[in-house]
């Protein structure tokens, strides 16, 4: 509407909620449904998780409350049977090294941190309950480079255990694509 046209009533021809506006709002709205509706015929789909081509798999060798054998019990068991029993399994997955590193980058003249890196070390092996090795040791390592404020110490603290949980999810998938491409 413009200022040199007069108001109008509701319902009376060119008043409000009729004419151009409406038919704008309907085109508008009609766009929208066929962008979504072409959107969902491209193949467009949330990442899976690789698919595993057993059946079960025991964890091995981690620190009692590990952290990691926690996520990756938790990935796998969506899938295959965890068991205990690594003798009934079909795939072991063992683990030779499970550790976390926080180690200082940069300090100041006064010797106070200013940088800090992380570091999560991951190796493993996967193996047939018979001994016949089905995936050599890997060796995972991932950094991440975070700054320090001692003014701030809690809230680096907290920084710190996200990005140790970041690393750690990140270890599981690297774990799942490679479990995806054992066939025993």
């Amino acid at each position: 509407m413009s200022w040199s046209e007069p108001e109008r009533a509701p319902g009376v021809p060119g008043g409000p909620g009729t004419g151009r506006r409406t038919w704008a709002g309907t085109l508008a709205m009609l766009g929208l449904a066929a962008a979504s509706g072409l959107l969902g015929g491209c193949g467009f789909a949330l990442r899976q998780p690789p698919r595993l081509t057993f059946r079960s798999l025991a964890l091995t060798g981690f620190e009692p409350r590990s952290p990691l054998a926690d996520d990756l019990r938790r990935q796998i068991g969506a899938q295959v049977a965890v068991l205990d029993d690594p003798g009934r399994a079909e795939v072991v997955l063992h683990a030779l090294a499970d550790q976390r590193h926080k180690s200082v980058v940069a300090s100041t003249a006064a010797a106070q941190v200013r940088e800090l890196q992380l570091r999560l070390r991951f190796e493993f092996r996967a193996y047939a309950p018979g001994g016949r090795e089905l995936m050599p040791r890997v060796q995972l390592l991932l950094t991440r480079d975070m700054s320090y404020s001692e003014t701030a110490a809690l809230a680096k603290e907290q920084e710190e255990a996200e990005l140790f949980r970041d690393m750690q999810a990140d270890v599981v998938a690297q774990v799942m694509r490679r479990l995806a491409s054992i066939r025993p």
